[in-house]
C-alpha cells in the first residue's frame, strides 16, 4: 500500500488560527483514488528549516512513498516551500509541474504565479501543490493518473517496466 505524507504550510494554520482545508482534500483524493494510506499529516509554519527538516524526516526515516505539500508556492515573501523542497531533492521531476501548470492555466491566468517544485529524494516522490482547496483538487487531478506508475518505478516493481514499448 502506498504510504503518503501530507504537509500543509501555513503560519496561521500552524498557530491554530485557521483550519486546514487543503490537506483534507488531498487526503480524500489519495485515499479514494490511489487507495493510499496517509501515514503522516502535519501543519507547519512557512519556515524553510521546518519544511526542509520535515521532508527529510518523512523521506529518510519514515520512508514514505509520496509526500504532497500544500501552500507556500506563490510570490509572498514567506512562500518558501519550493526552495525548501529543492534543497532536499536528489532529482527534479519537472514534467509533473508542467502538467499541473498546463491544466491550471486553462482555468486561471494566476496559475503562472505558481513556483511549485517536484522531485525525488531517494525512493520518495515529493510534489508541491498550491494552497487553496480548489487549486489542490485541480492540480492533483492533473497528475493523479500517472502517480501509481511513478511510484512503481521508484519501488523498482517488476511490472513497472511493462508497457514501455514505442508506438511509432
Amino acid at each position: 500500500m502506498t504510504r503518503v505524507g501530507i504537509l500543509t504550510l501555513s503560519d496561521r494554520g500552524a498557530a491554530g488560527e485557521y483550519e486546514d482545508r487543503s490537506g483534507p482534500v488531498i487526503q480524500e483524493m489519495v485515499v479514494q483514488r490511489l487507495g493510499a494510506e496517509v501515514a503522516e499529516y502535519a501543519v507547519v509554519p512557512d519556515e524553510f528549516n521546518r519544511i526542509r527538516d520535515t521532508l527529510i524526516s518523512w523521506a529518510d526515516q519514515r520512508q514514505l512513498d509520496l509526500i504532497l505539500t500544500t501552500g507556500g508556492t506563490g510570490f509572498a515573501p514567506r512562500d518558501v516551500t519550493p526552495e525548501a523542497t529543492k534543497a532536499v531533492l536528489n532529482r527534479e521531476a519537472p514534467g509533473l509541474i508542467f502538467a499541473m501548470l498546463r491544466d491550471s492555466l486553462a482555468a486561471t491566468p494566476h496559475a503562472m504565479l505558481s513556483r511549485a517544485a517536484a522531485g525525488l529524494r531517494g525512493r520518495t516522490l515529493i510534489v508541491n501543490l498550491p494552497g487553496s482547496p480548489k487549486a489542490v483538487r485541480e492540480n492533483l487531478e492533473s497528475i493523479l493518473p500517472t502517480l501509481p506508475h511513478a511510484l512503481e518505478l521508484l519501488r523498482e516493481a517488476p511490472e513497472a517496466e511493462t508497457g514501455h514499448t514505442f508506438k511509432g
